[in-house]
């Protein structure tokens, strides 16, 4: 039930909130993706795009970070193995400027790259050949869990509480 919310009808703080998320959740969210593998490349911001993401690609790390620091994304998604910096190298850089979302995708499978990626600050590890469905639904599981803290934060008054 969605009431009125002007300032003389007794506001429906509930109500208010729910929208707020929605309208949140809505928000065009940009996603950089890097990849070396066009089809590869291509496929994924295909998935992404139907999901209602807008969505840049680059064939290189070093194309996706000259554009990061012009225009942040609100996630990106890497390859490790890239010409030029590889996808480790973009991660480390991306964390000395940004606590943007990262999703590493990679062939390499083993134990040693997963800790690598995820030791550098990397928010998920996924190895090819993949599912273009998972990778969108962590891709809204991470754009959710963001918007539920940024509602926690606003929530206490801009006072960071454990939740």
């Amino acid at each position: 039930m969605v009431s009125n919310l002007s300032p003389h009808s007794g506001r429906n703080v509930t109500s208010f909130k729910i929208n707020y998320f929605i309208f949140m959740m809505k928000k065009d969210k940009i996603i950089f993706i890097a990849d070396d593998e066009a089809n590869i490349r291509l496929g994924i911001k295909t998935f992404l795009e139907n999901a209602g993401y807008t969505v840049n690609d680059f064939e290189n790390g070093d194309l996706l970070m000259e554009a990061f620091s012009e225009n942040p994304a609100d996630l990106v998604i890497l390859d490790v193995m890239m010409p030029g910096s590889n996808g480790f190298v973009v991660c480390k850089e991306l964390r000395k400027v940004s606590h943007v979302p990262i999703i590493m995708l990679t062939a390499r499978d083993s134990d040693l790259d997963y800790a690598t990626g995820l030791d550098l600050g990397s928010d998920d590890y996924f190895t090819k050949p993949f599912s273009p469905m998972e990778l969108v639904m962590r891709v809204k599981a991470i754009f959710r869990r963001m918007e539920y803290d940024r509602q926690i934060f606003t929530e206490h008054n801009g006072k960071h509480q454990d939740v």
